[in-house]
């Protein structure tokens, strides 16, 4: 049977189509939409008409691939995440898209959310048996799970995702280097419980999924091979080196310059900025030497939990 999963995320819209046979899948297709519901409202807690009107075209867009595919709407999972949980227009904004798209949304909390993250990064990724730390760097918010291949240690979701970072640090381009010192003041007291958590378990690597970290390994594979990663590989390393390298790039130059980069893309082009700033921080403040990088993360998840059903 065919299932799609649609992630509502703040900045990105992604679909998977899968055709499920009990426990065993194969994907038929990918998508994704830069519906970017979170810019120009987030930092006010709304989502702006612009936004919802970007919403209903991704998602129409969505359903022709699924008619396409032959996928019902009985059959589509749709999950909304910081965003739409936060805004005071969040239950007017999927009665909307329910009215003008026929596909009903569920609103998943945080802690939802970071659980499903994990599902999804097992499902794709060897974690291992000594504790490791998942980081989704989403428009909204950010998922910190500690665990290892078979439980989660703690997981929180902290409202301090890209557009909110853009909105509060990013007001000039290149960024600059009093802006990111203030969001590492700012990061150093709101990640005060993931640094509790941290002297706890003490994760030997950072395993990021999707968003952010996908742009760096794009970076790190143009340089490497001169081409994009392979489609089916779904799991990567990333060296320190190279991490630090992008980093100085991206900080250092303005969106003309960064848009250059081989393996840039203009969706990830200005919030990357903040993402590797956050991604610093944490590798520095908890000396973690080691980054691994997940292509699956919340939808894998979705389809994680579905095929256990």
């Amino acid at each position: 049977m065919k299932k799609a999963i649609i992630d509502l995320g703040t900045n990105t819209f992604q679909l998977l189509v899968v055709e499920q046979e009990g426990q065993d899948f194969q994907i038929i297709h990918e998508d994704s939409y830069a519906a970017k519901i979170g810019q120009g409202g987030i930092s006010k807690g709304i989502i702006t008409q612009e936004g919802i009107e970007r919403a209903i075209i991704g998602l129409n867009y969505f359903k022709t691939i699924l008619e396409k595919e032959g996928v019902t709407l009985a059959n589509v999972k749709a999950m909304a995440t910081s965003a739409v949980r936060n805004a005071s227009n969040g239950q007017d904004f999927c009665d909307k898209i329910a009215e003008v798209t026929g596909i009903s949304i569920q609103v998943i909390s945080g802690d939802e959310e970071a659980g499903l993250i994990y599902e999804g990064v097992r499902l794709g990724t060897q974690i291992g048996r000594t504790p490791s730390m998942i980081i989704d760097i989403g428009g909204g918010s950010v998922e910190f799970i500690i665990c290892d291949a078979t439980k989660v240690y703690w997981k929180q979701s902290f409202e301090i995702g890209g557009q909110r970072l853009m909105d509060q640090f990013m007001n000039t381009d290149p960024i600059s280097p009093r802006s990111v010192g203030l969001m590492r003041d700012y990061l150093e007291d709101a990640l005060l419980p993931l640094t509790n958590a941290v002297h706890q378990y003490a994760p030997e690597c950072i395993i990021g999924s999707a968003g952010s970290f996908e742009t760096l390994v794009d970076m790190y594979w143009h340089q490497l091979h001169g081409d994009w990663p392979p489609r089916e590989q779904v799991s990567f390393e990333l060296p320190m080196e190279s991490f630090k390298t992008s980093f100085l790039a991206l900080v250092s130059q303005d969106r003309e310059k960064r848009m250059q980069i081989p393996g840039m893309i203009e969706l990830r082009v200005d919030m990357i900025v903040v993402g590797v700033c956050l991604i610093d921080f944490i590798l520095k403040r908890y000396d973690i030497q080691q980054i691994k990088v997940s292509t699956y993360a919340l939808k894998e998840g979705v389809l994680a939990k579905l095929l256990n059903q």
